[in-house]
């Protein structure tokens, strides 16, 4: 199976460098897994909505530009489906069997997802209501896709 963790920004903090190092490494005996960090833009603290739009429309080209044709897409959003970790699972199972093996993880930047990127979604995926850092939702949906597969094989993991 391909996996592939597309985000905006890229990780400075050693700790977090660290745990992505963690998962990456336990990730590679289930699958081929493609971490891709596009740079994002820069955007002043005052700015306006369609100057917001703007930005998202930028990071979304490079999001776009950087997903597989083949992909199935999981855009995380706020608004997006909140699922159980056997639900992901069945879902990451359902793709390796039916769906081509290929499936996108996306991670905007701190405005969010343009239109665009949401719409080549094939599922929108909410982790809650709450915000997280970009660098922790990182290190979450590496958590979970390395859940999700020790559950498909029916390999313990820690509860």
């Amino acid at each position: 199976m391909h996996i592939q963790l597309i985000t905006v920004g890229k990780l400075k903090e050693k700790y977090w460098i660290d745990a992505v190092a963690e998962y990456t490494k336990r990730l590679g005996a289930y699958a081929k897994l493609d971490l891709r960090e596009v740079p994002d833009e820069k955007a002043p603290e005052n700015m306006s909505a369609a100057e917001g739009e703007q930005v998202k429309e930028r990071e979304g080209e490079r999001i776009l530009a950087a997903i597989k044709p083949d992909a199935n897409v999981i855009a995380l959003a706020i608004e997006g489906e909140t699922w159980t970790s056997e639900q992901l699972a069945a879902h990451l199972d359902k793709q390796a069997i039916y769906g081509g093996g290929s499936v996108a993880f996306v991670i905007g930047g701190s405005l969010g997802l343009s239109r665009a990127v949401l719409a080549r979604a094939d599922k929108k995926l909410s982790f809650g209501r709450m915000t997280y850092p970009h660098q922790m939702m990182k290190v979450l949906v590496l958590e979970q896709v390395y859940r999700a597969f020790k559950i498909n094989r029916g390999e313990p993991y820690h509860k």
